[in-house]
């Protein structure tokens, strides 16, 4: 009992002293910024109305799932394909940009009905409907082939070295390979700060990680600037750097049922996704609730209907303001499984945060400009605890490793999905379609484990009998 009361976190309907939860709030900003940020950056989606989106939509979510589901919504790499493609379609080649994030915005609302509709079914049928098309043997594997996917962009972000807004290198051609040396090292003490500090310190301390990393990996950047004269911090694009105050730029919807066509089969791969970060929460929570010594049980696998629901409701938020499509982030999930802050309140600070941050363009110029290698540096670390969760979600619910068929469903998720992330740049040529590699991983798993699973069935009646 002792060691249970020595117990350092916070379970979901836990609220910190204001001062924690501030820095707790600004911390889970930071973890989810340069995802969402680069979303933004790659989809041409106005990158303070994505911020101010992913804090409304999260608030959105709260409420819907009534205080009980501790996840951030923020802008999916999934989509970023599918709405990249359509902004650059030549249907929309004489739109403005409004125009044409008007058109996706459609799609990305629409795309919020799939997740919406499957919440439903999740909640007349039962949780045991879904499990049995998307089990642990899926699940984790989907979560793994998310923080995988994205090894690339942690290292190359970790290599990054300056460049202005139009992509060109602002280092020296003679300085080139010295500041690629330079944005390693940077990247590399913040990840190795981070890592010190999450493991280390102890108490309250020992919760803010990914602030103090980041802040080292900053000084870190900063000195080598004033010894050495190469600055990896980014130049900040002429859109964001200007005024004190400036509301987002926001967009109403236009109809155009190409964009619905276009966005909305991605949804299905979120689902899986979402599914896995429940069940990824229902583990860590209820963990940190016996070694606190609480009685209390977080049924939060129990909520995923409802979480699958606020999740579409999110989409639909964010696609309404003129944000990009979206899902509870797996970087926000590993920062609490790592502090052990997985407090409401936390994230409601966080979501108000964001949508301050988006109005005032000093905030957003500052964070903006923390070099990439420092991003670089904690990205390593996140995606990869997304990968590790994956694991842990095959290990709690005790999946059978040396079942064919589990090896089977797997290996093939596995393949799929990151072969066709490096093998094809995320988007795998099939029968003349472009299969965004998650979504086409999620849905020949789903489907070969449901072929394979009728076999199984007549097997255990036939045993039965």
């Amino acid at each position: 009992m002792v060691k249970n009361s020595q117990a350092v976190g916070y379970l979901p309907d836990e609220r910190p002293p204001i001062w924690k939860l501030l820095l707790y709030a600004i911390q889970q900003v930071i973890v989810m910024f340069p995802a969402t940020v680069a979303v933004a950056i790659i989809t041409g989606f106005h990158i303070s109305t994505t911020i101010f989106a992913s804090g409304l939509a999260t608030l959105c979510f709260i409420l819907v799932t009534g205080r009980k589901i501790p996840l951030y919504y923020g802008s999916s790499f999934s989509y970023v394909a599918a709405i990249g493609s359509l902004m650059g379609s030549q249907a929309l080649a004489n739109y403005t940009l409004n125009e044409k994030i008007a058109v996706a915005q459609f799609g990305i609302i629409m795309s919020g009905l799939v997740s919406i509709a499957a919440g439903f079914i999740v909640k007349r049928f039962g949780r045991s409907s879904i499990e049995k098309v998307l089990p642990a043997s899926i699940t984790g594997p989907i979560a793994m082939v998310i923080g995988l996917t994205l090894a690339a962009v942690a290292l190359q972000d970790a290599a990054s070295i300056g460049v202005d807004t139009a992509g060109t290198v602002t280092v020296a051609p003679s300085q080139v390979a010295l500041a690629g040396n330079i944005a390693w090292t940077i990247s590399l003490i913040t990840l190795i700060a981070t890592i010190l500090f999450s493991v280390y310190l102890k108490g309250f301390w020992g919760q803010l990680p990914l602030i103090f990393g980041p802040i080292i990996g900053c000084l870190t950047a900063f000195i080598i600037k004033l010894s050495t004269g190469i600055d990896l911090f980014k130049v900040l694009p002429d859109t964001v750097n200007s005024g004190i105050f400036a509301l987002p730029i926001f967009t109403l919807p236009r109809v155009e049922w190409f964009a619905v066509a276009a966005i909305m089969p991605i949804a299905i791969a979120t689902i899986p996704e979402s599914t896995a970060h429940v069940y990824q929460l229902d583990i860590y929570v209820n963990d940190l609730a016996k070694k606190k010594g609480s009685k209390k049980k977080y049924k939060i696998a129990d909520l995923l209907g409802l979480n699958l629901i606020g999740d579409g409701i999110g989409d639909m938020v964010s696609g309404f303001v003129g944000g990009p499509a979206g899902t509870n982030y797996g970087e926000n999930i590993s920062a609490m499984a790592i502090t052990r802050v997985f407090s409401i309140p936390v994230l409601i600070g966080a979501s108000i945060i964001a949508m301050v941050i988006s109005c005032f363009t000093p905030l957003v110029n500052a964070i903006y400009a923390i070099p990439a290698a420092v991003i670089g540096g904690l990205e390593i670390y996140l995606f990869g605890a997304i990968a590790a969760q994956g694991v842990a979600i095959m290990v709690e619910k005790k999946v059978d490793l040396f079942s064919a068929k589990n090896i089977a469903v797997i290996a093939t998720i596995m393949i799929i999905g990151i072969g066709g992330q490096y093998g094809f740049g995320g988007n795998i040529p099939f029968f003349g379609i472009q299969v965004p590699c998650i979504a086409g991983a999620a849905i020949f798993g789903i489907l070969l484990n449901l072929i394979l699973s009728i076999g199984n069935k007549k097997e255990k009646e036939v045993s039965a009998e």
